[in-house]
């Protein structure tokens, strides 16, 4: 073994840049895996939206406003949360979040009213808040440049497949136990989680691994991005605004249809509770492998042309357009829910282009405050809305005729994509001379 004072051998070497991807490989699965317990105990509600209209006699308004209220309370608390978090710690902020979303998901076990559930459903969304941006941030810092669509694409894959699980096994339980065991077995899922990762995972391990800006930036003692700075490097330039805007905008097509894909199958096709929890967690599973196949093939198409990452953002919005408009327009049956499938697996599809977008157009050392801006857009914009505004106009017009009008999110989406890929190119070049004067 060697001693500190001896000089490494080549082997000695490989074998700790292999432990080192190792590990960086073990916290990109234990943070997407709180991911997935942080989206389990949000759709865990979808599953037995149901059950709760019946025990309570709730409008779908209602319904959708304790989906809603988690997407409202992730989008009002995720910038402060995650500017703090990059001062406090990325991963004693981690532990802290993934543990207050999982006592809160118990407290929505135990609620006894509409109130005390949004109350609960609330507590939930603030655990939540910030999670999505500080985790991404974390998995980034420690993962090659040309790995991030890929990256940004699974690591946010996390919650579609945890929608998946958080519908299907809420479904199961559910029917079998009850609600409240539904909300239960998710919170305890997430406490597990919480001690693994505490255990595991710490900032001392992580430091070796960090992007050399980050690490530069955490050996001067006291320097902090004021105000001002911040605020400039989230929003220095028109392209950047625009993949905020195109995010969110094209996240309100997924948010809704999984929230209401259960509902729609009980309804139209006659499901029972379970098996549309199960079948709408189909859709949603296809949205999460969408997700992952979309930023692999952006990440591939665009090693020779920067704007490339745009035009498969608004590829994928168009093709979710086109499919999503048909399918719900079209009678019920196989062919209907085998055309909206198609649709659901572009329409997150933007989601790993747009974070890696983001990540180019701002500096390393605010990438934390830069997701959460991004969580901000993605949930003001689209998951807070989605639920709430689709139940509002189901009560008026029916929950066909709000789906049918969903998909023209993507349209608006598509837009902003586009008036962003016109500047993107020269934003990035007046972005690397700024770098180059500050380096020199």
């Amino acid at each position: 073994m060697l001693t500190k004072h001896a000089e490494p051998t080549t082997d000695a070497v490989s074998a700790t840049n292999e432990d080192i991807r190792a590990y960086a490989w073990l916290v990109f699965a234990l943070t997407t895996g709180l991911l997935l317990s942080d989206y389990m105990s949000r759709q865990v509600l979808n599953a037995v939206f149901p059950l709760l209209k019946s025990a309570w006699s709730l409008s779908d308004t209602r319904l959708g406003s304790l989906s809603s209220v988690v997407a409202l309370m992730v989008g009002i608390l995720t910038f402060p949360l995650s500017v703090l978090a990059d001062r406090w710690g990325r991963v004693k902020s981690i532990i802290l979040m993934a543990a207050m979303w999982s006592l809160a998901t118990l407290g929505c076990a135990v609620s006894t009213s509409y109130g005390e559930m949004m109350l609960a459903r609330a507590l939930v969304g603030f655990g939540e808040a910030a999670y999505g941006s500080v985790g991404a941030a974390v998995v980034l810092s420690i993962f090659p440049v040309r790995l991030r669509s890929t990256l940004t694409a699974s690591f946010m894959a996390g919650g579609a497949f945890g929608s998946v699980l958080g519908m299907a096994l809420g479904g199961v339980v559910a029917a079998h136990l009850g609600w409240r065991a539904a909300f239960g077995s998710m919170s305890g899922l997430g406490i597990v989680l919480v001690i693994v990762y505490r255990f595991v995972v710490t900032e001392k391990r992580l430091a070796p691994m960090q992007q050399a800006s980050l690490a530069r930036a955490a050996k001067v003692p006291g320097v902090r991005t004021s105000f001002g700075t911040l605020m400039k490097g989230l929003f220095a330039t028109k392209s950047v605004i625009c993949a905020y805007i195109g995010s969110g905008c094209h996240l309100l097509v997924p948010a809704a249809v999984w929230a209401w894909m259960p509902s729609f199958l009980n309804r139209y096709y006659g499901m029972p509770t379970d098996k549309a929890a199960m079948t709408g967690a189909v859709f949603v599973l296809v949205t999460g492998v969408g997700m992952v196949v979309c930023g692999n093939l952006a990440d591939r198409l665009s090693n020779n042309s920067r704007e490339k990452k745009w035009a498969t953002a608004i590829t994928f919005c168009l093709v979710c357009f086109a499919l999503l408009a048909i399918g719900f327009q079209m009678p019920a049956g196989p062919i209907q829910l085998m055309v909206i499938g198609c649709g659901m697996f572009f329409c997150a599809g933007a989601s790993g282009p747009s974070g890696a977008m983001v990540a180019n157009l701002t500096p390393p050392s605010i990438h934390a405050s830069a997701f959460a801006t991004l969580t901000l857009a993605n949930n003001l914009l689209g998951l807070a809305p989605a639920a709430v505004l689709t139940g509002a106009v189901a009560d008026r017009i029916g929950l066909v005729g709000a789906l049918q009008l969903v998909p023209f999110a993507s349209l608006i989406a598509a837009t902003a994509f586009f008036i962003g890929k016109r500047s993107y190119g020269d934003d990035l070049d007046h972005l690397d001379a700024l770098r180059g004067q500050a380096a020199g």
